[in-house]
């Protein structure tokens, strides 16, 4: 396995004194490898790569570089069990979440190969006498990409695939708990036939090779997923600069359940929602707001569920649920449950850390009841397994609870009444929503992001992931023997 940076079509070793261990947070002893830190120096030598490279990869046809894509999906799926593991082992979710997650990658890889034959412009009517106008999109130049750990195959491949597809060069930063994954996707692109310096991969922290990205002039975007402190002050920074910024941040995600709901469906799917990926994940559910008349059913059932949970080692196929991914969150996490506590939230199950598991970072999966809107665990990201019931006696107090934190990702209902399913879908504030299934999930064709504090910027994958990366640029052509523009009103 490479430990490096890539940089130029080659890897390349940092001369750094600084070094990164990856560790498996399922067992702490278990160090994967170790990585010489990148430096505010090796980014500009990435960005000199990449800047020297965009030109012929401009000039590429689109179906071309969509081609390319098309390749790495190919070599990915031949590597899927690969890369599955070496995802579980430094990240530490189950290897059956792993490998749903390399596959929804490998989906991106070719609706995006498919993107390079649609680079959508439009023809509209002018308003002169024998002039054609039209739009088209054209790709920014060099972009900056800066991933977290906690999809460290999908996430890299849903920014960078349609990056690459419009015709930009990269610089990526992916995250440095969870490098090894990336070092596959680099390896990936490299066979599949991308150009040296169109791709550069940097392993180094945020608070220096993050920040020499942010304020580099030569990269025209900056497209970042993390936490929200970081997240705004990375958009102030290049924003001041006048790059285009996307940023997708945190979620609190919230499942209301209405008095006609089928309750095994709705237990099934918070159950997943919640406790799937240990809770890491910004689409997780981590807040349901349940009426009275269903609460104690549907609590039954979820807590039933959660004590079956198997907590053990993502590669263990016995595993029904990971670690944390580092001490700090497993920290996080704890001081959580804590507060919880001390707000007053009646803790049904769970708690604490498995003393069978002493070695990682495991938490039990943990619900609350008793949770009113003004506790930190309903209104904050924990990031973790833990999963807050309130209550709310009509539809319309439950989307008051739903909407009343900063954040605005996903969220679901349970019920057969269509009139609750429309005023839902018209009132509650988030950007995406679902109707009887869980809160997770999203699709290669389909905008992801969210509205408040979750997010600025345009929407990440399907054809708005696209444009964030290109620019529009709007031709008249006026074919008359006058130069001057003749309206026709």
């Amino acid at each position: 396995m490479q430990t490096g940076s890539y940089i130029n079509g080659k890897w390349y070793q940092p001369a750094s004194k600084k070094i990164s261990k990856n560790i498996n947070p399922a067992d702490t002893s278990d160090v994967i490898a170790e990585y010489p830190l990148a430096t505010a120096a090796d980014v500009r030598t990435a960005i000199d790569a990449a800047v020297k490279a965009w030109p012929a990869w401009k000039k590429t046809p689109g179906p071309e570089r969509g081609r390319v894509l098309w390749r790495a999906a190919d070599i990915a799926r031949r590597r899927v069990d690969e890369i599955a593991q070496t995802l579980t082992r430094e990240e530490g979710k189950i290897l059956k979440e792993a490998k749903g997650e390399v596959l929804k990658g490998i989906s991106l890889l070719e609706y995006y190969a498919g993107e390079g034959f649609r680079m959508h412009g439009k023809t509209l009517p002018s308003e002169s006498r024998d002039t054609f106008t039209y739009t088209i999109r054209q790709p920014l130049g060099v972009v900056g990409l800066i991933a977290p750990w906690n999809f460290p195959w999908a996430i890299p491949v849903w920014k960078s695939a349609p990056a690459l597809v419009a015709g930009n060069s990269v610089v990526f930063k992916p995250a440095e708990l969870t490098p090894a994954t990336s070092v596959l996707l680099a390896e990936i692109y490299e066979e599949a036939g991308l150009p040296a310096g169109v791709f550069n991969m940097l392993v180094g922290s945020g608070s220096e090779v993050g920040e020499a990205m942010v304020h580099a002039p030569e990269l025209r975007a900056i497209s970042f997923t993390g936490s929200n402190k970081i997240g705004g002050e990375l958009y102030v920074k290049a924003a001041k600069r006048g790059a285009k910024v996307t940023c997708e941040m945190g979620g609190k995600n919230a499942v209301i359940v209405m008095p006609d709901a089928d309750l095994d469906k709705a237990a099934i799917a918070i159950h997943g929602g919640a406790f799937g990926s240990t809770g890491q994940r910004c689409t997780a559910t981590s807040r349901v707001i349940a009426h009275p008349d269903v609460k104690k059913a549907l609590l039954d059932r979820l807590v039933a569920a959660a004590e079956k949970i198997k907590l053990g080692p993502g590669l263990d196929t016995a595993s029904d649920m990971g670690p944390s991914v580092d001490e700090k969150q497993w920290k996080t996490v704890m001081d959580y449950i804590k507060v919880g506590q001390g707000e007053g939230a009646r803790m049904l199950t769970g708690g604490s850390r498995p003393e069978s598991l002493s070695n990682g970072f495991f938490v039990q999966p943990t619900i609350f009841d008793g949770v009113s809107p003004s506790m930190r665990i309903f209104t904050e990201e924990i990031f973790g397994p833990v999963l807050s019931v309130a209550t709310a006696s009509s539809l319309d107090e439950a989307l008051k609870f739903a909407n009343s934190v900063e954040y605005g990702l996903t969220t679901s209902i349970f019920t057969s009444d269509i009139t609750s399913v429309m005023k839902f879908i018209e009132d509650v504030e988030t950007g995406m929503v679902h109707v009887n299934e869980p809160t997770v999930g999203g699709e290669a064709q389909l905008p992801f992001g969210g509205t408040k504090s979750t997010g600025v910027g345009e929407r990440e994958m399907a054809e708005e992931g696209l444009n964030f990366f290109t620019e529009i640029k709007t031709v008249f052509i006026n074919y008359s023997a006058s130069t001057e523009r003749s309206l026709t009103r």
